[in-house]
């Protein structure tokens, strides 16, 4: 099996695995925390705790009307979300950029069929000390944010050549 081969079946379990594991974090929450008190963990440290949001990250445009709200965080972010794929699917990328963008599209998958579905998205944890938190969030955000930190920190760009020989100038 080639190594662009090898780097697709890899983004296609990578996103599978994080829509299927947000999916079901998303449905276990709304089961078991909507209708509850927020769990605490490690004295406050870590919360669970259940929340729609219609807005974007930390709420971001949840005031705008429906309407807005739909063509922006639903087709908007789906319309984001086909070039990142084409990319992924059809460049030559290195290790590094087929785990950040596998993670990206993943969450991004996660979230959108959440507002596609209901029109909103399913958040739960919540970490902080005191009154210094974090806003609540899913599994489907901290891929992303993840995804987005390996596409902008890789440790060293060559780490990240694709498969191939390279030709110089």
């Amino acid at each position: 099996m080639s190594q662009r081969m090898r780097r697709f079946a890899l983004g296609i379990f990578l996103i599978a695995m994080t829509v299927g594991c947000d999916q079901v974090t998303k449905d276990i929450a709304q089961d078991k925390l909507a209708s509850s008190a927020p769990l605490e963990f490690l004295g406050g440290l870590f919360t669970l705790q259940y929340a729609e949001n219609t807005g974007a990250f930390l709420s971001f445009g949840a005031e705008f009307p429906p309407a807005a709200r739909f063509w922006i965080f639903t087709i908007g972010a789906g319309l984001l979300l086909v070039p990142a794929a084409v990319y992924m699917f059809r460049g030559k990328i290195g290790l590094w950029t087929c785990l950040g963008l596998s993670l990206l599209i993943g969450g991004g998958v996660g979230n959108l069929i959440d507002r596609a579905s209901v029109g909103y998205v399913i958040d739960f944890m919540n970490i902080g000390i005191g009154p210094v938190r974090t806003g609540i969030f899913n599994v489907a955000d901290v891929a992303i944010v993840i995804g987005a930190c390996l596409l902008v920190f890789r440790s060293r760009p060559e780490d990240d050549e694709p498969e191939g020989p390279q030709v110089s100038a």
